[in-house]
């Protein structure tokens, strides 16, 4: 692994990431490819009641851990709905200046959307690959759980573990340019992963949270 090569590619990744100009608010559109928005409607116990509902696209997600280095691979990126919890609720230009575009970067598992016809297992390897520079083989991923989002947003999500190696690193990763991906690879070693997801306020979805966990809980012969 070239970890200059590396550092290098993050370094632009990051300046990359936080380039970012005239970003506005808009109406979301109603043929949008991503979220389908419904009211579900229904009597409980003789009483009318309704919840409104975006069912977004199911995915995947992959706990990395790089047994040469003894680090937990995670992935950082921006994330504009992230960023818009810090937005006031009104349409129009954001002000770049009293919102950085730094609020918008979270801390992630490498993960990906499941928008192709092809096993769980094989979409986990493509984005390991394309996020974070590893081939590694379809035999290294090892399932652990499959949960649903439950609350306003609704989806079906996989995860995954895969342990991989200084050998199996064939690229520095940063997502797949043709669709646009701006992805810097983050290294935490046990302490760091452990500190972090007991800090008061995380910038990363449940999924890491849960991730790091249960790593934590199962691979007692990384962890000593």
């Amino acid at each position: 692994m070239d970890v200059k090569a590396q550092e290098k590619q993050n370094e632009n990744i990051r300046k990359r990431i936080l380039d970012v100009k005239e970003l506005c608010i808009t109406e979301c559109p109603q043929d949008s490819p991503w979220i389908r928005p419904v009211q579900i409607r229904y009597q409980q116990d003789g009483e009318p009641k309704d919840w409104d509902v975006v069912r977004a696209h199911d995915g995947v997600s992959i706990i990395i851990f790089n047994t040469s280095r003894k680090k937990l691979v995670f992935v950082r990126q921006f994330r504009p709905a992230f960023f818009y919890t810090f937005l006031p609720e009104q349409h129009g230009p954001v002000d770049l200046n009293r919102y950085p575009p730094s609020l918008g970067l979270t801390l992630e598992l490498c993960a990906g959307i499941v928008d192709k016809d092809k096993p769980l297992v094989e979409i986990a390897r493509d984005e390991v690959r394309e996020e974070c520079g590893y081939e590694a083989p379809t035999e290294a991923f090892k399932y652990v759980i499959t949960f649903r989002y439950i609350s306003t947003s609704v989806c079906k999500h996989t995860l995954y573990y895969a342990e991989v190696t200084d050998e199996m690193h064939i690229h520095p990763g940063g997502g797949a340019a043709s669709e646009g991906e701006l992805i810097e690879v983050v290294e935490l070693s046990i302490p760091e992963a452990k500190l972090y997801i007991s800090s008061e306020e995380v910038q990363s979805p449940p999924s890491l949270l849960y991730g790091v966990s249960w790593f934590l809980a199962n691979k007692h012969e990384h962890c000593c």
